[in-house]
């Protein structure tokens, strides 16, 4: 068994457990419920853990943990109202509260 992806938001890890288990790869949680413990014990041991269950396949869990961690479709946007530059996660503009169109 080997570790393959780990972030502290619980809510990431469970939708990166259901990518790789679409892909019919056996995995499991670790520190699925640990946060709790965090003060007797360090913080980023309490983050919950990805792991393969069956060590041939991680090379292609990798794959699939950093295909889907790309974000190359997108890219930062100039207001049309205003100007200014945008991020691509937003949607309207920070600035003038612009749609993206």
């Amino acid at each position: 068994m080997k570790k393959v992806y780990t972030n502290e938001i619980s809510l990431l890890v469970s939708n990166m457990k259901n990518i790789i288990e679409a892909q019919e790869i056996d995995v499991f949680i670790k520190n699925e419920y640990a946060q709790g413990a965090v003060g007797e014990i360090s913080a980023f041991d309490t983050w919950p853990e990805i792991w393969v269950v069956n060590d041939n396949d991680f090379d292609h869990v990798m794959e699939i943990v950093n295909s889907s961690q790309k974000n190359d479709n997108t890219l930062d946007w100039i207001c049309k109202s205003c100007a200014e530059e945008n991020d691509a996660s937003f949607e309207v503009c920070w600035k003038c509260q612009s749609e993206n169109t």
